[in-house]
């Protein structure tokens, strides 16, 4: 008897540690993000939501709301997308790759301006 306690709760602590895991890796929420261009501090909003097996979202800067995030994927806690960032008459594609980590996003941002590429750090922090 005393030994089928013992498989039981080992297998019970690797169902919790799976679970604890996977949750690490969710990127479902609302994220404060920060990054530079050149010398300039910037921020943005990231919105993702599950919509059945699917993730959607946005995401908002301060001068623009609501940008669709397309291609939007999350494969062993890398989560990529990309957005349309539109400053004046310019429209910009970014590409997106985060690594989430519970309450935390580390990543990078590729932004194609006008056939050259720029890559930037952005981190991200989960709204409670």
């Amino acid at each position: 008897m005393k030994k089928l306690t013992w498989i039981s709760l080992i297998a019970l602590t690797i169902l919790v540690c799976g679970l604890a895991v996977a949750q690490d890796k969710n990127p479902v929420g609302t994220w404060k993000c920060e990054y530079s261009i050149g010398d300039q501090k910037r921020t943005s909003t990231l919105m993702i939501k599950k919509d059945g097996d699917k993730l959607t979202g946005t995401m908002s800067w301060p001068d623009q709301k609501d940008a669709v995030l397309k291609d939007l994927k999350l494969k062993d806690g890398e989560l990529t997308f990309s957005a349309e960032r539109v400053l004046a008459d310019n429209t910009f594609h970014v590409e997106y790759k985060f690594m989430v980590n519970g309450d935390t996003l580390k990543g990078k941002g590729t932004l194609d301006a006008g056939g050259e590429k720029r890559d930037f750090d952005i981190e991200g922090k989960r709204d409670k």
